[in-house]
């Protein structure tokens, strides 16, 4: 979310990398197998040690159907707006990104209607009404902080104004990152609008350390102590903070409130033209099996996009108790998408970014 800048990855099941030949014409690249699906996806769901979610699923779609998976990551925006350049030319046969990415990846109309197998057990708010993507991870909004150097979590907004988070605190970018639009989302709806969000916003560039377009890369730097707090959501955070002991989550309130948190699904979608989309259906299908999401927690350190799917592990019961007294809200994602640009410039000009 996540959301590094674009990063063409090797072959998750195969030894075919991904490189510019996804973006160049004709028929030499690797697209053109009729045994590959290629997608392109927000970081998040990969392990860093070939450990994720999605390297089991991938594995194990591949060895169920001969289907090997062709794997690029990059920035939610990046990733929509990577297939938005080749909509003339697609590459991709399955894009997953975080709203307001996906509905926006729909609105430039990058997706074409499909319904997974398994669908009609994700809630109604977690799919598009009219079939163009699904979740495959459900998953929320939250931030991290260093366990060593501070002996309690922040519990409010106000206190990342103190002097203790100067050059000690860093999110990632709006407009670019999934995670970091959802910084701003989160401010909306906690400050009650854009003008005191925008406000706050502002206060907090004093600490803040600059531009990340990367929420996956902070989460390192606060566990060695560089930082003090920065933005994630609680599946990365989680998933990462199995190989990094000094990380733990939080979730920001305003003085007097409950600590607020929102969905912020991992959304997949086949896309329209795709080269190939029976492999894409194939895979979606795969990705909401009820084995596959059992194994979104155990795994992925991540919740079930199906209701039908009641995780018992291990990770399932210490998710339960990060989430526990977190007040969930449903943002309006048709005015994000629709006022997102607006939201970022907003952004830009009270922070001078």
């Amino acid at each position: 979310m996540r959301r590094n800048t674009l990063k063409p990855i090797a072959a998750v099941t195969g030894s075919i990398a991904l490189a510019a030949t996804l973006s160049a014409c004709g028929g030499n690249s690797a697209a053109s197998d009729d045994k590959t699906v290629t997608v392109y996806s927000a970081d998040g769901l990969k392990g860093e040690n070939g450990d994720g979610w999605y390297d089991q699923v991938f594995k194990d779609f591949t060895k169920k159907t001969g289907i090997k998976v062709e794997y690029v990551e990059g920035g939610s925006g990046e990733m929509v707006q990577r297939a938005a350049r080749e909509k003339s030319n697609t590459q991709a046969d399955v894009i997953v990104t975080l709203p307001p990415f996906i509905q926006q990846a729909d609105g430039k109309g990058l997706l074409q209607k499909y319904t997974p197998r398994g669908a009609d057990q994700v809630d109604g708010a977690d799919k598009a009404a009219d079939g163009t993507w699904t979740s495959v991870v459900n998953n929320y909004f939250g931030f991290v902080y260093n366990k060593k150097d501070l002996k309690t979590a922040p519990t409010t907004w106000d206190e990342l104004l103190d002097g203790t988070y100067k050059n000690k605190l860093q999110y990632s970018t709006p407009g670019v990152a999934g995670d970091g639009t959802a910084v701003v989302v989160k401010a909306l709806h906690d400050f009650g609008g854009k003008k005191p969000a925008m406000d706050y916003l502002k206060k907090l560039q004093a600490n803040n350390v600059g531009p990340s377009a990367s929420t996956g890369k902070l989460a390192p730097k606060v566990d060695k102590g560089e930082l003090l707090v920065a933005n994630g959501d609680v599946q990365m955070s989680f998933a990462q903070s199995k190989t990094m002991p000094n990380l733990g989550i939080w979730f920001p309130k305003k003085a007097g409130g409950k600590p607020t948190s929102f969905a912020l699904p991992y959304a997949g979608g086949l896309v329209k033209n795709a080269p190939h989309s029976e492999n894409g259906k194939k895979l979606l299908d795969f990705m909401l099996s009820a084995g596959a999401q059992q194994q979104v927690s155990s795994i992925g350190g991540g919740f079930s996009a199906r209701k039908d799917v009641k995780a018992t592990d291990e990770n399932a019961i210490a998710l339960a108790k990060v989430m526990d007294g977190v007040e969930i809200f449903e943002p309006d994602w048709n005015d994000i998408d629709k006022n997102l640009q607006t939201y970022v410039e907003g952004w830009k000009s009270a922070t001078g970014s």
